[in-house]
């Protein structure tokens, strides 16, 4: 059975996030919420953990998977970035965006995209996200939790604890969220393709 945290919205508490990050690092699959509803989240190298997030979502390698990053000093290391990018993305972040690069060598392999060689980069706007980060010290896998069979995100953590306390190991309780899907700007092939227009004013890259 998953462990269960009420975390405050605007000041999360410090030793709630020092947990959740600990049990990242020892293989836990974790339901967080970001700027953008709930995700699943796990360690960047765990094997283990990200075939569980498959399973739970039933997707494959194929998929996009996403980078959670806590700020910009991050980017250069997982993601090949232009400097007209950068400056975009360094003017428009913390924000509802989601980010398509050719990933590095340091992205494991199993992450990234198997046709495009792509990974999804984002620094959301959440104080929870931004707490857990600062305690990870290091990017969160992660994907939108999406269920099999639907086509919203899942945004009520008390829903969530309902039909997933047996299959994860941590649920952090951020409050009720609702469906706001990231903008999904593509810089792999281009200059930034708008690729999906949602929360993040997609103005800026048009």
């Amino acid at each position: 059975m998953s462990q269960f945290f009420y975390v405050h919205p605007d000041n999360p508490q410090g030793r709630l996030m020092k947990q959740a990050a600990a049990l990242i690092h020892q293989g836990a699959v974790i339901v967080y919420p970001t700027d953008s509803g709930y995700a699943l989240g796990c360690h960047i190298g765990d094997k283990k953990a990200l075939d569980r997030i498959c399973a739970i979502r039933d997707i494959d390698r194929n998929h996009n998977f996403t980078l959670v990053c806590k700020d910009l000093s991050e980017l250069s290391t997982y993601a090949r970035v232009e400097n007209n990018a950068f400056r975009l993305i360094k003017n428009n972040t913390p924000g509802a965006y989601t980010f398509v690069f050719k990933g590095t060598k340091e992205v494991p392999k199993r992450l990234l995209n198997e046709k495009k060689r792509t990974i999804g980069i984002r620094i959301p706007d959440n104080n929870i996200t931004q707490a857990l980060l600062d305690e990870l010290r290091e990017p969160i896998m992660s994907t939108t939790l999406i269920m099999p069979g639907e086509e919203r995100a899942e945004f009520d953590p008390e829903h969530i604890r309902d039909i997933l306390e047996h299959r994860v190991d941590l649920i952090i309780h951020g409050g009720y969220l609702g469906e706001k899907p990231t903008t999904v700007i593509d810089f792999a092939d281009s200059d930034g393709d708008i690729i999906r227009v949602g929360e993040g004013d997609p103005t800026p890259f048009e």
